[in-house]
């Protein structure tokens, strides 16, 4: 327990260095910062950890995205003074117009310096629509670029508020002035936007009916569960009947599609989700068997040991700890059908442990189940895929490109052709339909073709008509570089970039004549450059590789110039969703008005600064 008497100030620092009339070097033990004072004035000392802990509770209202007003609850001063006395917290309103814009200006700054020499960029736009006041919602806009050492970041751009009579055209006017504001302007190469974005609900993922409960109301009451039994029909019930009618979807995506062109693709993880739901919808047997499931689950989680749950679901997001306490992690589909497996590969087991009830699974329904399982079990593979260890990759800039999509797709449609459905056959249809309208024109796109053939560990491996896709590669490749001068793949692809100055020859190579004194060396062969068809040839001699593809194609630059160049570009474009979207939906379970939370006034700089944190904090 900190205290005034007890407790100096210099114990939290490391005396490294101590000189004449008492003058003192430390080392902050929390930051590192070397701190000069003298040991009968500490005011440095103090002042330095005062500001550590504003930006500590700064970091904890960002991460969080706490209202701003806690800083002036009872409860949290009283907390601070028992820690440390010594600090008095800063006011809310200083934070809210001053500490937190500045860590907002310091990640703009960042962000313009990194964009200014990226090699190539792709940019996502994100909407969370569907509230109520003022705000009715927010634009997210993030940046995934190519650094000059080949490494792939991303970067939110910004978070706007969207007032109730936001239209498409505004949305895009904001969108372009975002990018005018960082430069990025014209220099995108595809942009990640799902044509019904803006009309769809976010914040609400597809789940499994009857899994997705509702997390605690403000008061610490349980919300009712009831509202979200068929959550899989929630986002389509919000484009019906929140969010407009088919003549509002149809004036989106036409200005969706005037406004961003030939530039704008779809959202792999999104439409594979929405694949999920339209096949939840088109078994409807399906639902009371899963509520039921469901049920069976939140009573053995309370009816059963901890210790003995843990022999099931032993794997990171499948133990949930208590009856409806469902963590983030299983907040999706893809998490609640891991538990889904694990509950009936473990059911005899749980049910002798849990005792005889009326919650227990009949054979017909453990046979619906498993046959619903196996089914989405690929569906589950490609999402984790794309997804990836998201607890694991929370700080880190993971990132997908598109050319894991059209395996995905065709390992997809293949599972589906084989298998057979006895107890619900209208799932497999729906789900062959859902796949064959949103995903397999994928399987016909250059784009789409020339991102998973650069990939060195598929190649044409996948391609069941090599010479017609070899020939879509090369029309695609040739609309983005130029065969008769190749782009220095060491320097910036734009014209604003600076180029560096060229390096110095070589002292043999500036003689006029061969040189005598190195006769005995072999001499090395004049290379001539290769045309596109030349390059593509031998890349696709060589034998796939597991090496990471940036990786391989920073290697191979050097061979395959032209080929890299757009390699580079396609694989700025994300597979899954962005950072800010999955910030969107934690907002909309957690900070919506039934829940008995209020939005916080600052929201936007909330989100901005918490899907930046890595590029501040870090």
């Amino acid at each position: 327990m900190a205290s005034v008497s007890k407790v100096s100030i210099l114990d939290y620092f490391n005396i490294v260095f101590e000189g004449e009339n008492g003058k003192i070097e430390s080392n902050c033990k929390a930051c590192g910062t070397r701190i000069q004072a003298k040991r009968s004035v500490t005011s440095n000392f103090v002042t330095h950890l005062k500001v550590l802990i504003s930006e500590a509770i700064a970091k904890m209202i960002v991460r969080d995205l706490q209202p701003v007003s806690i800083v002036e609850n009872q409860g949290f001063r009283e907390l601070l003074q028992l820690l440390e006395p010594r600090y008095t917290p800063e006011p809310q309103h200083y934070i809210q117009s001053q500490l937190l814009p500045a860590y907002a200006y310091q990640a703009q700054l960042a962000t313009r310096q990194a964009l200014a020499s990226a090699h190539a960029l792709s940019l996502s736009l994100d909407l969370w629509r569907g509230l109520s006041g003022v705000t009715s919602g927010y634009l997210g806009v993030t940046c995934h670029f190519l650094t000059s050492e080949w490494q792939m970041r991303s970067a939110l751009l910004a978070c706007l508020p969207l007032t109730g009579g936001s239209s498409g055209n505004r949305i895009l006017s904001e969108f372009d002035e975002v990018c005018h504001s960082h430069g990025v302007s014209g220099r995108a190469f595809r942009v990640v936007a799902d044509p019904l974005l803006p009309t769809r609900a976010s914040g609400k993922p597809c789940c499994l009916p009857g899994f997705l409960l509702s997390p605690p109301l403000g008061n610490g009451q349980d919300g009712n569960d009831e509202e979200e039994v068929d959550s899989s029909n929630d986002v389509e019930q919000g484009i019906r009947n929140g969010h407009g009618d088919a003549g509002e979807e149809g004036e989106w995506e036409y200005t969706w599609e005037q406004g961003l062109g030939v530039s704008r693709v779809d959202c792999f993880s999104r439409s594979l989700e929405q694949c999920v739901r339209e096949g939840l919808r088109s078994c409807p047997q399906l639902s009371s068997t899963l509520a039921k499931a469901a049920c069976f689950y939140n009573y053995i989680t309370s009816a059963v040991p901890p210790e003995k749950l843990s022999q099931v679901f032993d794997g990171p997001g499948l133990m949930m700890g208590g009856q409806g306490n469902f963590p983030e992690a299983a907040q999706d589909w893809a998490a609640q059908l891991k538990v889904l497996r694990r509950l009936l590969d473990s059911v005899d087991f749980l049910e002798e442990m849990s005792g005889p009830g009326e919650l227990g699974l009949g054979g017909t329904e453990r046979a619906l189940l498993r046959e619903f399982t196996d089914t989405l079990e690929p569906f589950t593979e490609a999402w984790d895929m794309v997804h990836g260890d998201r607890q694991a990759d929370a700080q880190t800039d993971r990132h997908v490109s598109i050319s894991l999509a059209l395996p995905c797709v065709l390992g997809l449609r293949k599972h589906l052709s084989e298998t057979s459905t006895p107890h619900c056959p209208s799932l497999v249809v729906g789900l062959s339909q859902a796949v064959e309208r949103l995903l397999a024109p994928i399987l016909e796109n250059p784009l789409y073709i020339t991102a998973t053939t650069l990939d060195p560990q598929f190649k044409l491996t996948w391609s069941s008509n090599p010479d017609w896709h070899r020939q879509v590669i090369i029309e695609e490749v040739s609309k983005h570089s130029t065969a008769s001068s190749p782009v220095n793949l060491n320097t910036d692809l734009h014209p604003q970039s600076h180029t560096p100055p060229a390096p110095a020859p070589s002292p043999i190579s500036s003689l006029s004549r061969p040189c005598k004194l190195f006769s005995f060396i072999k001499q090395r062969p004049t290379t001539q450059a290769k045309s596109l068809e030349q390059e593509l040839a031998i890349y696709l001699r060589e034998e796939p590789t597991d090496e990471e593809a940036l990786h391989y194609w920073r290697r191979k630059a050097i061979d395959f110039p032209l080929l890299a160049q757009v390699a580079k570009r396609a694989f700025t474009i994300p597979v899954c969703g962005t950072v800010v979207e999955s910030i969107f939906t934690t907002a909309g379970r957690f900070l919506l008005p039934e829940r008995g939370c209020v939005l916080p006034k600052n929201l936007e700089t909330l989100i901005y600064l918490k899907a930046n944190y890595r590029l501040l904090w870090t």
